[in-house]
């Protein structure tokens, strides 16, 4: 797996954590939010596709 997709995935899963923990509004889920979007963005802008990010997208497009 690409370096770029792994960081997207780990920094989506943080925020998710920081989501769950401490709510929308906290200023650490707002932060690893950004960094969660900025990491998917550049994994776009490298070619990724979304699937790679998001495996659920692959099933249901398969559907």
């Amino acid at each position: 797996m690409p370096h770029r997709i792994r960081a997207a995935r780990a920094a989506q899963h943080l925020a998710v954590r920081a989501l769950t923990v401490h709510g929308l509004a906290h200023p650490l889920t707002l932060a690893l939010l950004a960094a969660a979007s900025t990491a998917a963005a550049r994994a776009w802008d490298r070619g990724h596709p979304v699937h790679a990010l998001h495996p659920a997208q692959k099933a249901r497009r398969a559907r």
